[in-house]
């Protein structure tokens, strides 16, 4: 395989562009041509396709964000959308693709490698690490690390004004951003769509926390776990204290990527164009007890639940 291409797709994720530049140096250390698509799914179809070289990933590695843009494509579930992106890499000579993005991404990778027969590589990158493939996907651990300084500002001013706080985090229908924040953090409650909770138990722990002298409490909420305004008014109502909500939002996305995204960065690009080298049938990319892995498109759905309850169980214990 002489000629490949690189896409970003969906949302963004802190170490998308530590990717590509693996991806990118990796094709020109084993002799074959890269190039870069914009905008994702959607830029294939329109051809905003360009040739990269080793000046192109050049100061890179440490920024947030991803320098060849990414974007939404919901057109890209119809036939012919497909058939156009096809064309399109064929237009150009590509043999072969390496995608970055979430489970959107690897549906798209799927579907131009079943039904067009493109060698098609993806790599997991995303915040919410809501692929049960793999044990992490790249930005979730820099994510992490954004929500936990927020939650060491958060208590300094919740521990000043006798306040609980409920800070809402990313990660869809996925509670791990919550639940390693929250251990990480010391959150006292940890609210998942994984497990259910009962307020009037979180409720009357934090009246009787308050009457040993307790000055804050911390309750991190998953998005997928409720409705946060609706979580605050109730535990107001219950336990008669203030109750502070923060939606900490697209912060998470941004930033440089730490060193632990920017190694799994490196590790995934590299596994992706080496695959592709030896002309290996499409697949999903993914680390499993700390080795790379390579998954069918078709497996991925099998793929058991990950959630991590006994870590779940460590959070309960030590917010008490």
């Amino acid at each position: 395989m002489d000629r490949i291409a690189v896409l970003t797709s969906g949302g963004d994720a802190p170490g998308m562009n530590a990717c590509i530049r693996a991806v990118v140096r990796t094709a020109l250390n084993s002799k074959m041509d890269i190039y870069g698509i914009e905008r994702g799914y959607a830029g294939l179809i329109k051809g905003e396709i360009n040739r990269l070289n080793t000046r192109s990933v050049s100061d890179m590695i440490h920024r947030g964000g991803t320098f060849l843009n990414t974007a939404r494509c919901p057109e890209f579930k119809e036939v012919e959308v497909q058939r156009q992106a096809a064309e399109a890499l064929s237009a150009y000579g590509i043999e072969g693709l390496v995608v970055i993005g979430g489970d959107g991404t690897l549906r798209g990778a799927k579907d131009l490698s079943d039904k067009f027969g493109i060698k098609v590589m993806g790599i997991p990158c995303t915040i919410d690490n809501d692929l049960n493939y793999t044990d992490y996907t790249v930005g979730f651990d820099t994510a992490v690390n954004t929500v936990l300084w927020a939650i060491n500002n958060l208590r300094d001013t919740f521990h000043s004004h006798d306040r609980v706080g409920l800070l809402e985090v990313m990660g869809r229908n996925c509670g791990d951003i919550a639940l390693y924040a929250g251990v990480a953090g010391g959150a006292e409650y940890v609210l998942v769509p994984e497990i259910p909770y009962d307020l009037d138990k979180i409720s009357s722990s934090i009246k009787k926390s308050y009457l040993r002298g307790k000055t804050s409490n911390m309750i991190i909420l998953a998005e997928g776990a409720g409705n946060r305004d609706e979580i605050a008014e109730y535990v107001a109502k219950k336990t008669g204290i203030s109750v502070k909500v923060t939606n900490f939002g697209h912060i998470q996305r941004g930033g440089s990527p730490n060193m632990a995204d920017r190694v799994l960065a490196a590790r995934f690009g590299y596994k992706a164009v080496e695959l592709l080298k030896e002309n290996q049938d499409s697949c999903a990319i993914g680390i499993k007890d700390n080795k790379i892995i390579t998954v069918s498109y078709d497996d991925i759905a099998k793929a058991p639940k990950k959630f991590d309850n006994e870590l779940y169980n460590i959070a309960h214990v030590l917010g008490l």
